[in-house]
């Protein structure tokens, strides 16, 4: 898998705070970055593999919801 490259403009705060969480998971600064990234996809059911779990459904008015509004109203 490629990785695309970006600019993050961070507080001095955050970024500490993630300095320290990679080096206390023998982690990289980037990799840390990476994984928290993707845990939030993951939690949001916005993660390329969970995208069988967010397919959209139409309501009887005609607009999308999604599986988490579904299981909301079930």
């Amino acid at each position: 898998m490629a990785k695309k490259k970006f600019v993050l403009r961070i507080d001095e705060s955050t970024m500490k705070s993630v300095e320290k969480w990679a080096a206390d998971e023998f982690r990289s600064i980037n990799g840390q970055l990476e994984w928290i990234i993707t845990q939030g996809l993951k939690q949001a059911r916005r993660h390329k593999s969970d995208d069988k779990d967010t397919h959209a459904e139409t309501n009887p008015a005609g607009t999308h919801k999604n599986q988490t509004q579904i299981r909301k109203h079930q």
